[in-house]
């Protein structure tokens, strides 16, 4: 017996499915949940009372402490349908692993293997039918934690939920996207908390990414605090640059370290690539672009997977890059990983979690 399997899990099934009520060749991102969620409980030192049970409304306390201190993580996962009908995720193990780091960082417990892996492989195995096999879409998966003690004064909780839902989709973005170079706000500093899934990074993003969508921009290419000189990543996802014949990914502790990004690292060394992790500045990448030496721009991230980028705006003036159709990297990445998380190539790396 693996230790993913190493925990009672109470069951509750769903008295009605809403499976029929679903339009999968209509799926918008995040508003269709599935059946089930997973729900395990922490008190006082102790995971407790894990269970299975039909999606729906949980009750809080007005004085739960994630609603005045921010204690809240989550991560971003996806599973997929075989041709012959096997239920894969995609790497969970690294966003378990990430999950954990996210936790000790904002002083919440870890959760354990057998809950957040056991846990999602059962939930997974319950609500096989939920998972879409159409190329381009997927069971989006959404592992959280927050805070929930009743009381007011600033401490870590003593008791915490730690939840699964998951939600067919279909692309997070279905065009490539154009991004706003950010020079004034900030995401992340050193020795803060970037390098986590924390939802108060994503709520601190919301204003200035409004500003740059009156813009006409997407999403914004955050910079670093000190300077606002080097590049970070974008609104929701890593990014990655083919400059010359180098893969390069801006790195640090201000940036989330993205399993999609990470995979796509590991490919392209795999295949020869030079490849390189390290600070990229806005002018070495304008120049780039300007010079033709920047050839492939993209996001990378679970739910965009590969988005290109088109257009980079940068002190009210835009530089475009090449079109998508010729981008030879990011394009041969996207195919390979379509085929090998959808089973119609084999899994030489063991990044498939068969349920």
């Amino acid at each position: 017996m693996s230790a993913t399997d190493q925990i009672s899990i109470r069951v509750e099934p769903t008295k009605e499915s809403r499976l029929s009520q679903v339009d999968f060749n209509n799926l918008k991102f995040g508003q269709i949940m599935s059946d089930h969620m997973l729900v395990a409980e922490y008190n006082n030192g102790t995971w407790t009372d894990v269970s299975i049970q039909p999606y729906g409304d949980i009750a809080v306390s007005p004085s739960m402490s994630a609603l005045h201190y921010g204690q809240a993580i989550f991560e971003g996962v996806k599973g997929y349908k075989f041709e012959n009908g096997t239920v894969s995720i995609f790497r969970p193990d690294k966003n378990w692993e990430r999950f954990n780091k996210s936790a000790s960082r904002l002083q919440m417990p870890e959760v354990p293997e057998e809950i957040f892996l056991g846990g999602l492989k059962k939930l997974l195995d319950i609500d096989r039918n939920w998972i879409p096999s159409k190329e381009g879409t997927a069971l989006y998966i959404r592992p959280f934690m927050f805070a929930t003690e009743a009381a007011l004064g600033v401490h870590p909780s003593i008791s915490y939920k730690f939840i699964i839902i998951t939600c067919p989709v279909g692309a997070y973005y279905s065009k490539p996207i154009s991004l706003k170079v950010e020079t004034h706000y900030t995401r992340a500093a050193e020795g803060g908390v970037g390098f986590s899934k924390n939802a108060g990074n994503y709520a601190l993003s919301l204003y200035p990414t409004q500003l740059a969508n009156d813009e006409g921009y997407d999403q914004i290419m955050w910079t670093d605090a000190a300077e606002h000189k080097y590049i970070e990543e974008a609104g929701t996802a890593n990014l990655i640059f083919r400059i010359g014949d180098t893969i390069i990914t801006p790195h640090g502790d201000t940036i989330l370290h993205g399993v999609t990004r990470r995979t796509i690292m590991e490919l392209a060394e795999k295949w020869g690539y030079k490849t390189e992790q390290r600070k990229v500045s806005v002018e070495e990448l304008i120049e780039g672009i300007k010079n033709g030496t920047v050839t492939e721009a993209f996001a990378a991230g679970t739910a965009a997977t590969i988005t290109h980028i088109d257009r980079i705006g940068f002190n009210g003036q835009d530089y475009t890059l090449p079109p998508a159709e010729g981008r030879e990297f990011s394009l041969k990445v996207l195919d390979y990983l379509n085929q090998l998380r959808y089973g119609k190539i084999e899994d030489p790396f063991g990044w498939n979690f068969i349920v």
